[in-house]
């Protein structure tokens, strides 16, 4: 470094080598040792000059200091806040101590010096870390400090442990009558200080992996560290005194002349420039910059701290070159759109997924420009565009295709109602009033709802769709959306209308469980039962779970209802095991939906009722075990810690592997119904029933047939070895009252006239009774999220 490298970095940045520490340990936050009268922080301002406190802040990532009497100050928390970075980095050791020389506040060096944490040295008083023979000397000068608004001095020696030496240091002190501020000097006094902090930096700044770069206030060059001059190509003294701007071409100097007065201003910037390098390759750069104020606040320069970004600019421009964006809005244009919309269909079509696309037009926006006038139709759009896209996922692509129209690709949809929640809340937003320079504007939003690939087979054909629907939005009133088809038009109607009246069916307690039985096909007694949820429309009677459980599920109320059910089946079965003075277990059939939500509320309830373990059982989807992202087994574990045993429900007809029946704590296998009813002597369903029985054995679980109608259906299922039936053709559901008779009794269920639970004609007459007793384990299997039983 030759002497202009060594006046510039002595003259600036003499200070700041203690800074590096502090930059290091990442955003370590200086204490408030500022009291009253901050700029008398005793000995301070004579150990650094306005100037150099500058550097310090700008080499800690701090904005300046305020400028001196005369010039505007910054707020009392912000100054505080400065003066808290500056002492908590200074050379020397600097404390903030209450009249009776208690420690409220100490730097990095001061802790060092006291031999304490700085965390807990304001449990501690200052006197106590004084020498013994210098006490006297130390309270003599503590009382004349007190009432100094000068600094006053002291020379003595610090003791930190009692039996070592003592350290001689030189104390300069001020007070307030309230506070003390205490410099602690080393024996080498100030000047030795600052050189082994100047040597410090110096190191630093050599070995730094980032460029600084000094310029004063006509942006000439007065600093450079090695690193800066490497990534420029030129040797240290070549780069000196020549301006920034002609380290650029025209591109970068229509940057800086874009930020240069923000600079000026003493605002800390932090901007990307192009730089033209010695032998004429580009070099982009970030450059975090502070400006260098004087003490009356005048711009002097600015220092900064460069990073080279080319290899990221280049990747990042290769992608933006590829694309095209709306100047006004920032959004995609329509070519960029379009090619968007062809990926994620084509996408969609590979993973058998939903796509929706909505076409957004702003009503009434003519009239919006006709007023204010198209500046402040042109703020209408740009607010618009951000109020739309708080309306998507970040996954969604949003872009501007006209003057007025926006369009949303929503790919990977779960379910067909996902597009419609968007579409709601782009309405919403869009009707809340728009500020235009103090006036009121007020639209509303038309949106179309086109989906792939029910609606089109190609990009352009679901564009047109969507553009259709969007209009008939408009005829149909403005300020609301429409399914390209008039059939989903009609559904999405009754979805919400069937939303609103599950809500309501929740809070005036309209649903109910019926029970069917499941019988032991070896011995023929009632040993299991399902309970089917019921909802007592007031209006459409008695309804089934395939008439509003898929609604439920896309209204958010599926999981307020599963937990009710839940509860219901949990106190009924407690209640059989009382009445009946055996066990009893539930079987609770959760869908996928509902597995991904919270069941910490199940544990507490069994808990509370004291309920045995294995009285419940879980029904859950045989696809649910495809699962690739391991949701599915911690869930089955959940379960099963909470003392629940497992049945893998439709068995059959998912896409499980044998290897997966392994992995996963099955307890039990459910056959589906489909295989049961084409059961005959010799038919290809028998052997397939078999064949998973005796699978379901050899692995150790138990089997459960359903949808049984005949009883040529039960003596196969029998012969074949399974477990467990249920079926029409043994019973219908039925309430729970009606069930508990029929576990008393013992006796075989049979199909009655108004489709509840009787006996059979053999039984009401005496004949019918089944030779074997029921066995002591029943069953209530809850399916609220399922289909209706067969």
């Amino acid at each position: 470094m030759d002497n202009r490298d060594r006046a510039a970095a002595t003259e600036v940045l003499s200070v700041t080598s203690v800074a590096a520490p502090g930059v290091a340990s990442s955003s370590v936050a200086g204490p408030n040792l500022a009291g009253p009268n901050l700029h008398a922080v005793a000995g301070l301002d004579h150990l650094l000059g306005q100037h150099s406190r500058e550097a310090l802040l700008l080499a800690i990532g701090a904005d300046p200091l305020p400028g001196a009497p005369g010039t505007p100050a910054l707020p009392a928390e912000r100054e505080a806040a400065l003066f808290g970075e500056l002492h908590l980095l200074a050379p020397v050791g600097c404390l903030l101590l209450d009249a009776d020389t208690t420690i409220l506040q100490v730097n990095l060096v001061g802790a060092g010096q006291l031999g304490v944490d700085r965390a807990s040295a304001p449990r501690h008083r200052l006197r106590g870390f004084i020498a013994q023979r210098f006490l006297g000397d130390f309270d003599s000068f503590i009382e004349r400090a007190r009432g100094s608004s000068q600094p006053l001095r002291q020379q003595l020696q610090l003791q930190p442990s009692r039996g070592e030496p003592g350290v001689p240091v030189t104390l300069v002190a001020s007070g307030d009558g309230v506070h003390l501020r205490v410099t602690l000097e080393p024996a080498e006094g100030r000047l030795a200080a600052l050189e082994k902090s100047e040597e410090r930096f110096r190191r630093i700044v050599q070995s730094a992996r980032e460029g600084i770069w000094e310029l004063d206030a006509a942006a000439r060059t007065t600093f450079v560290n090695p690193r800066l001059a490497d990534m420029l190509g030129y040797r240290i003294e070549e780069m000196l005194d020549r301006p920034l701007v002609s380290f650029m071409d025209a591109e970068g100097r229509s940057i800086l002349e874009r930020n240069i007065a923000r600079r000026q201003q003493g605002m800390p910037e932090r901007r990307e420039f192009k730089f033209i390098r010695r032998d004429g390759s580009e070099l982009w750069a970030h450059l975090a910059t502070n400006p260098l104020l004087d003490a009356r606040g005048g711009y002097l320069g600015a220092l900064a701290l460069v990073s080279d970004i080319t290899q990221h600019k280049e990747a990042v421009d290769l992608a933006w070159h590829q694309a095209n964006f709306d100047a006004l809005t920032g959004l995609p244009n329509r070519n960029m759109f379009q090619e968007r919309l062809r990926h994620e269909m084509r996408k969609a079509r590979r993973d058998g997924s939903y796509l929706a696309l909505l076409f957004i037009d702003l009503d009434q926006f003519k009239q919006i420009n006709d007023s204010f006038g198209h500046s402040q139709g042109d703020a209408l759009l740009i607010e618009a565009a951000q109020r739309i896209g708080g309306c998507v996922r970040a996954s969604d692509t949003l872009a501007r295709i006209g003057g007025d129209e926006f369009v949303a690709i929503l790919p990977g949809l779960a379910a067909v109602q996902d597009a419609e929640r968007v579409a709601q809340d782009v309405i919403a937003v869009l009707n809340r009033p728009f500020d235009l320079s103090g006036q009121q504007g007020l639209i509303s939003g038309s949106v179309g709802i086109a989906l792939y690939p029910s609606d089109a087979a190609d990009a352009e054909e679901l564009l047109r769709h969507a553009d259709q629907a969007m209009y008939a939005s408009k005829n149909g009133g403005r300020n609301r959306y429409s399914y390209f088809t008039p059939d989903m038009q009609a559904a999405a109607q009754q979805r919400l209308r069937l939303a609103s009246e599950l809500r309501r069916a929740a809070a005036q307690h309209e649903f109910e469980l019926y029970y069917q039985p499941i019988i032991n096909l070896q011995s023929g007694g009632i040993e299991r039962a399902e309970a089917l949820l019921r909802w007592h429309h007031p209006e459409r009677g008695l309804l089934n779970p395939g008439d509003f459980i898929a609604g439920a599920e896309s209204s958010g109320v599926l999981q307020e209802i599963g937990a009710w059910a839940f509860r219901q089946a949990a106190d009924q079965v407690l209640a059989w095991q009382r009445e009946l003075g055996r066990p009893f277990q539930i079987s609770i059939n959760r869908s996928p939906a509902e597995l991904r939500g919270d069941n910490h509320g199940w544990r507490a309830y069994l808990d509370s009722l004291n309920l045995p373990p294995r009285s419940i059982v879980v029904d859950v989807p045989e696809d649910l075990l495809g699962e690739a992202d391991g949701a599915a087994l911690e869930q089955l574990r959940q379960l099963r810690a909470m003392g629940l045993q497992v049945a893998l429900d439709d068995f059959g007809t998912g896409h499980s592997a044998l290897a997966q029946l392994k992995q996963f704590d099955i307890d039990y296998l459910k056959i589906d119904s489909s295989f049961v009813a084409g059961l005959t002597g010799d038919s290809g369903d028998l052997a397939l029933c078999e064949a998973i029985i005796v699978l379901a054995h050899k692995l150790g679980l138990e089997v459960v047939a359903e949808g049984v109608e005949t009883d040529a259906q039960l003596a196969l299922l029998r012969a074949a070895g399974c477990d467990y039936a249920q079926g029409y053709g043994i019973a219908r559901p039925a309430p729970a009252g009606q069930l508990l008779a029929l576990a008393r009794s013992g006796a075989r269920p049979a199909l009655t006239a108004d489709g509840g639970v009787g006996m059979n004609s053999g039984a009401r007459a005496g004949a019918g009774r089944w030779p074997v007793p029921l066995r002591s384990n029943a069953c209530v299997k809850l399916t609220f999220a399922g289909g209706v039983c067969p």
